[in-house]
């Protein structure tokens, strides 16, 4: 048990220092996203690392329907550029190639030898709590999505261009 925290320890202080070195933000499911979120899985399971909702996903888990900050078109596109910060690119967005095939393998080979690190994974990630804070996540990340498909109804209906 002692190599598996040693093993999480190392892949959070890797890849967070990684990060911050770079100094910016990454984009929702670009590659250098993925890579951190599948070295860093270890640690977030065992809980010693945690994703934080952005507060735009919070506000939606509060109100998804709600009219606040709709009056005017500038207010709807701000916050459809927020959603899209924090969601990525919607479904109609120009699509971007997401990687080669060779990529694409590689990463599910990453994901299969990080998932055999943890005995017990899901059983690790209940105790831990991790399971929880996921499932919280993917609540505010569904809110996020249907408030974005609001907004963008509303403003389609009130003619406002993007």
């Amino acid at each position: 048990m002692r190599l598996i925290f040693k093993f999480a320890a190392l892949a959070y202080l890797c890849v967070g220092s990684a990060a911050s070195a770079q100094g910016t933000a990454r984009e929702p499911g670009s590659t250098g996203e993925r890579v951190e979120r599948i070295a860093t899985e270890p640690a977030r399971d065992v809980g010693l690392r945690r994703a934080t909702i952005p507060s735009v996903l919070e506000s939606a888990r509060a109100g998804p329907y709600s009219l606040a900050g709709t009056r005017n078109c500038a207010g709807i596109v701000r916050e459809l550029r927020d959603f899209d910060g924090a969601l990525g690119r919607d479904f109609d967005a120009p699509s971007e190639r997401q990687g080669s095939r060779a990529g694409r393998i590689a990463e599910a080979g990453g994901r299969a030898v990080v998932n055999t690190i943890i005995p017990f994974r899901g059983v690790v990630r209940e105790l831990s709590g991790s399971a929880e804070a996921d499932r919280r996540m993917q609540a505010a990340v569904d809110a996020g999505l249907a408030r974005r498909g609001f907004l963008r109804g509303l403003a389609q209906a009130r003619g406002c261009r993007r």
